[in-house]
C-alpha cells in the first residue's frame, strides 16, 4: 500500500525539514509528500475553498482519504495501526492523508474522506501536524511490526 501525504505549505530547510526527512527515512515502503500552495492574496474562505481544489487535484482517483481535521475522530495509536493494517488487508493501493492550510479543510475534501482524523483537542500548525503524522504512521509501522517502539 502506497502512502500519500497532501497538505498545503511547503515545509522549508530547518528542524520541521529535518524531522520530515527523518521520519520519511523510517518508513518502509512507499511515501510521498505532495506540497500544494496557493499564492494569490484571497480571502479566507476563497483560500479555503482554492486549497481544496489543489488538494483533491493532488490526489489519485483511487485514493482512500483521511482528512485531518479538528473536528474528526481520535484514534489511540494502537486503534490507528489496527486502521491502517485493515485498509492494507483490504487492498487499499493509496491511502492519503490530507492535511488543509491555516484555516482547515473545505467541505467537499472532507466530505470525499472515508475518515476524518483529529490529532487531539488541542490546535496545531498544519506543518507541524505533517510531523506528528508521520510520527504516528512510524509508530503504527513498528506496532503491527511487534517492535518495542510503542509502550502502553
Amino acid at each position: 500500500m502506497r502512502l500519500l501525504i497532501a497538505a498545503v505549505g511547503r515545509v522549508k530547510s530547518g528542524p520541521l525539514a529535518d524531522l520530515q526527512s527523518e521520519y520519511l527515512k523510517r518508513l518502509s515502503g512507499s511515501i510521498g509528500i505532495t506540497e500544494v500552495e496557493e499564492r494569490r492574496t484571497l480571502s479566507p474562505a476563497e483560500r479555503k475553498a482554492r486549497e481544496a481544489e489543489l488538494l483533491l487535484a493532488a490526489l489519485p482517483e483511487d485514493a482512500l482519504i483521511v482528512a485531518l481535521d479538528e473536528r474528526g475522530k481520535t484514534l489511540a495509536s494502537v486503534a490507528f495501526a489496527e486502521r491502517v493494517q485493515r485498509w492494507r488487508a483490504e487492498g487499499v493501493k493509496t491511502l492519503a492523508f490530507v492535511i488543509g492550510g491555516a484555516e482547515g479543510l473545505a467541505q467537499p475534501v472532507v466530505q470525499r474522506a472515508s475518515l476524518s482524523l483529529s490529532l487531539g483537542a488541542m490546535t496545531w500548525p498544519h506543518l507541524l501536524a505533517r510531523i506528528l503524522l508521520l510520527e504516528q504512521l512510524y509508530r503504527a509501522q513498528q506496532i503491527l511490526a511487534g517492535h518495542p517502539y510503542h509502550r502502553e
